[in-house]
């Protein structure tokens, strides 16, 4: 190399650290928490987990078609397993405050879903079936004060059960405990 090149090179390296320790630092004063953790956002968080219980489990149960319902997870998305004649069958309840059913509808058609615009109650629903899982179905709304709520029913391969009515039924029993 150059004597030229080298010159070159270190200028190079030599305008860098003037800019790394010239300047492009600051201080911020105060303590770091994480992103909704701050002083006064407890009271946004104080009933999160109570959206698992805007339909009685044992409303769930009779919905369904069971005899019986074991809660399984509390969270985002609450899930249960409900006994009965036509066998076990799986319920899933989403509700996305923030949600928008066009993010839902898309999402099912890009997992392959069978996806078709219905009614709940009047409001716009989408319904999407996994069409290698006939027993499998689920229902989104627009929830009135905004975001959306879902719900999905399971039931064992060969039951006899609509998933879809299940599913439907679920949502406008939600629907109507928020009027």
């Amino acid at each position: 190399m150059s004597m030229r090149g080298r010159a070159a090179r270190f200028s190079g390296v030599g305008l860098a650290a003037v800019l790394v320790l010239g300047g492009c630092g600051t201080s911020v004063t105060g303590t770091a928490v994480p992103q909704g953790f701050g002083a006064g956002d407890t009271a946004n968080y104080a009933s999160l987990l109570t959206e698992c219980d805007v339909v009685a489990p044992e409303r769930i149960a009779e919905i369904v078609g069971g005899d019986s319902i074991e809660r399984g997870f509390l969270g985002a998305i609450c899930r249960w397993t409900v006994g009965g004649a036509a066998g076990p069958a799986r319920v899933t309840f989403n509700w996305f405050e923030t949600g928008a059913l066009e993010v839902e509808r898309s999402t099912s058609e890009r997992l392959g879903y069978d996806v078709e615009e219905v009614a709940v109650d009047g409001r716009r629903a989408v319904l999407s079936r996994p069409p290698a899982d006939p027993g499998s179905c689920g229902v989104t709304a627009g929830f009135p004060a905004g975001g959306v709520v879902g719900w999905w029913v399971q039931y064992r391969a060969g039951s006899g059960a609509d998933p879809c009515a299940a599913a439907s039924s679920l949502v406008a029993s939600t629907l109507d405990l928020a009027a």
